[in-house]
């Protein structure tokens, strides 16, 4: 069978243009980016909370598991930064540690639903037929159920494992990028360059990933910036009733969950681990909003 020189000249071209379009955009990306004082703000403060929660403990006298019987209850003293809970353990240890648990489930659980989002949208939307409307209908099925509840039902299975809560919660959060991703890619399933890439040959592994991804990747940068903050936002709420990490392992909801009925007699055992979550979805949703500006001008990126 012969092909349409003018499909493959078009072909050829599609292998080029896009890496250096991709290339003066991600250029083009990061000049506004430096240009904005949130982003900085944001992305230092992330640092900064990053370097605590993992180097911290490296410098802090005391561990999670050691107890003060001589300070029991104490508000925060030069020994006891943040004060002791009632047993004399060290709260500002617990702060470091619950932040870092909370940090590796919001980091791994927000990319990986977003990944599940770029995968499952992209491939249903390029493939089309019944294998798009099964998909679409499982989506919309999964839509209308709260994914609040549906962990909270999950939970005999991930019962004191907080690996496989942190799975258990990308698989609940992928939904509605790939319904975007799934639109996008029924767009682009008629643009010149993907129809050349099919007649070419090519798999539909390879058109996704090669054509497809890289057109709908401001999108999904995104939405990974703002999934790490809503991940981090639902194992505190998971752990804060009893549904997500369990003693004797830390997060930050199991130290709000032990601190929130002292919160006006012994307001350290809820003022510190909630200063620490506040600061730390502040600081990631100033650097997802600066994105989104970045990626998108229209959107706003002139406030600053």
């Amino acid at each position: 069978m012969s092909m349409d020189p003018g499909l493959v000249v078009e072909a050829a071209e599609v292998t080029d243009v896009p890496l250096a379009s991709a290339n003066s955009r991600a250029r083009l990306v990061w000049l506004r980016l430096r240009a904005m004082k949130r982003f900085w703000i944001g992305l230092t403060v992330l640092v900064l909370m990053v370097l605590w929660a993992f180097v911290g403990p490296a410098f802090s006298q005391w561990s999670i598991t050691h107890i003060d019987v001589y300070n029991l209850d104490m508000g925060p003293t030069s020994r006891h930064w943040f004060g002791t809970n009632e047993l004399g353990q060290d709260l500002y240890a617990q702060v470091m540690h619950g932040l870092q648990k909370s940090l590796v489930i919001g980091l791994v659980a927000g990319i990986l639903c977003t990944a599940l989002s770029a995968v499952i949208g992209a491939v249903t939307g390029y493939i089309g037929g019944i294998t798009d409307r099964v998909v679409t209908w499982f989506i919309d099925l999964f839509l209308v159920l709260p994914s609040f509840f549906l962990l909270v039902i999950c939970y005999p299975v991930f019962h004191g494992s907080w690996i496989i809560l942190t799975f258990f919660l990308a698989l609940t959060g992928w939904m509605v990028m790939a319904q975007t991703v799934r639109m996008q890619t029924r767009a682009l399933r008629e643009r010149e360059f993907v129809k050349a890439a099919r007649y070419m040959g090519f798999g539909t592994w390879q058109v996704v990933r090669r054509h497809v991804i890289p057109n709908v990747i401001s999108l999904l940068i995104i939405d990974a910036s703002l999934n790490v903050g809503a991940m981090i936002l639902s194992e505190t709420a998971l752990s804060f009733f009893g549904f997500g990490v369990q003693a004797p392992d830390v997060s930050l909801g199991t130290l709000l969950d032990g601190g929130w009925t002292s919160a006006t007699t012994r307001p350290w055992l809820f003022v510190f681990p909630a200063g620490a979550l506040i600061v730390l979805l502040l600081s990631i949703n100033l650097i997802g909003d600066a994105l989104r500006d970045a990626l998108d001008p229209t959107s706003g990126a002139n406030r600053d």
